[in-house]
C-alpha cells in the first residue's frame, strides 16, 4: 500500500505540487497566485491574460458559474438569517424599511463577494494545475530535469 502524497512533495511525474491555501488567499486579495504582487483582474471581473508583475499566464482559468453560485449561496444565507432576526426582534418594523434595506444589502454584498470568489477560484485552479495551468508546470519540470543532467 502506498503512502498518501504530501503537499509540496514532488510526485512521480516530476512536477512539484503547489500549496493551494496561500494561492487561494492571494486570489481573495485579487493578486497573482504565483507571485502575490501583480493584479489578477484588469477590470471588475475580467481576469488579466498574464500577471503584470511576474508574467504568469492567467487566461487558462475556467471560473464559469462557480463564483456566482458561491455568491448566491453566501448572500442568501446571510441576508435570510438577518431578515429572520429583524422580524424576531422588531416584528412591527415598517414594510418600506424592509423594501429599502434588504435589496440594497443583497446588491452590495453580491458586488463585493463576486470578485473575491472568482479570484479564489482562479487561484485554486492555478494551484491544482487545472485546465491550461498544467502545461507551464510540465515545461518547468522539464527544464529542471534538463538542468540536472
Amino acid at each position: 500500500m502506498s503512502e498518501p502524497a504530501k503537499l509540496g512533495a514532488v510526485p512521480p511525474g516530476g512536477t512539484p505540487r503547489r500549496d493551494p491555501w496561500p494561492a487561494i488567499l492571494e486570489g481573495l486579495r485579487g493578486r497573482c497566485p504565483a507571485c502575490g504582487k501583480g493584479r489578477m483582474f484588469r477590470a471588475y471581473l475580467k481576469v488579466a491574460d498574464a500577471c503584470p508583475s511576474c508574467g504568469q499566464e492567467l487566461h487558462h482559468h475556467r471560473a464559469d458559474d462557480a463564483p456566482p453560485y458561491f455568491t448566491i449561496l453566501v448572500v442568501g444565507h446571510v441576508v435570510g438569517a438577518l431578515i429572520l432576526l429583524v422580524e424576531e426582534l422588531w416584528p412591527e418594523s415598517p414594510i418600506w424599511l424592509h423594501a429599502l434595506v434588504w435589496p440594497t444589502l443583497v446588491l452590495v454584498l453580491s458586488l463585493w463577494l463576486l470578485p473575491l470568489f472568482k479570484g479564489a477560484l482562479v487561484a485554486y485552479q492555478w494551484a491544482l494545475r487545472m485546465h491550461g495551468f498544467e502545461a507551464e508546470g510540465r515545461a518547468a519540470a522539464s527544464a529542471l530535469r534538463t538542468s540536472r543532467t
